[in-house]
């Protein structure tokens, strides 16, 4: 898979954003419907749909700001914008004012949640399932260990993952540490701090796994988790696959994808696994 690596080198100054297009507010309302067009929220705020005056569709996020610096804030875009990746939901432009907004380009599928919890859609097949998987960790491959800084605040769930018209998944809630976004405070983030947010979105990965194989929200994760540490996970593993499958996957991947769910979910001293790990063990067992 070809990566694009566009994260290193030093910000332009503040208020030049290269190759993003500067909204006014008014264009903003009037895309998104007087804001009426609400799509869901992420970890950063409100997602709207919205369709400009030119016939551009595009997703736009509202940005909780809390007081952030305008450079922290075009720090902010600088770095988002150079975020290129057929996994990662790019970046298009900004409007900014007493509110700020990402306009991001629009995906025809909607989100992965949609497609596993609308009975009006038609199921995802367990190729397409399997494929999302190795998607979102090529995505994370690339945001902690090809990017400088590395995007450590991530929120991986199917609300947040994204499907083109092809079916092809993208992450799309990724943000930057404040003292990312702060070119005067020094980086003192310790060891354990970056080990503790690797566990973080490892452990979140394994969820999205769990998620994709049973087709159900995952709101009480401790059962679940707890069932794919038990030894004998293996011979009870396919009274938990989704309904809408049927019969229709391979029983040795849906394997692996649970071995991977084992690793990424447990708790403990035991030597963490990395996305790179995961990303190439999945590449290699699985049939293209």
């Amino acid at each position: 898979m070809k990566l694009h690596f566009f994260c290193r080198g030093r910000a332009p100054r503040s208020g030049h954003v290269p190759f993003l297009k500067k909204f006014t507010s008014k264009e903003i309302k009037k895309a998104t419907d007087g804001f009426s067009m609400i799509l869901g929220s992420d970890s950063h705020g409100t997602v709207y749909r919205a369709r400009f005056s030119n016939d551009l569709v595009a997703l736009v996020k509202k940005r909780a700001r809390h007081q952030q610096e305008k450079d922290a804030f075009y720090r902010e875009l600088q770095l988002l914008g150079r975020l290129h990746h057929r996994h990662l939901v790019r970046l298009k432009g900004f409007s900014e004012g007493h509110d700020s907004f990402l306009v991001f380009d629009h995906m025809e599928n909607g989100s992965l949640k949609e497609y596993l919890r609308d009975p009006l859609r038609t199921p995802l097949n367990w190729r397409t399932r399997l494929q999302i998987a190795i998607d979102v960790a090529a995505a994370l491959e690339y945001l902690y260990y090809f990017c400088d800084p590395p995007v450590y605040d991530v929120s991986i769930n199917s609300n947040n993952i994204l499907l083109d018209e092809e079916f092809v998944a993208k992450l799309s809630d990724v943000g930057f540490r404040a003292s990312d976004l702060n070119q005067n405070t020094q980086h003192n983030t310790s060891e354990d701090d970056n080990n503790q947010r690797n566990r973080d979105v490892v452990f979140q990965f394994g969820l999205l796994i769990l998620e994709l194989i049973t087709g159900q929200s995952l709101g009480d994760e401790g059962e679940v988790v707890q069932w794919v540490q038990e030894p004998g996970f293996v011979y009870s593993m396919h009274k938990m696959v989704d309904a809408d499958l049927g019969d229709s996957y391979d029983s040795r991947e849906l394997k692996i994808l649970l071995v991977v769910a084992r690793l990424c979910t447990r708790v403990g001293d035991e030597r963490l696994v990395s996305i790179p790990q995961i990303l190439r063990y999945l590449q290699g067992k699985v049939e293209p």
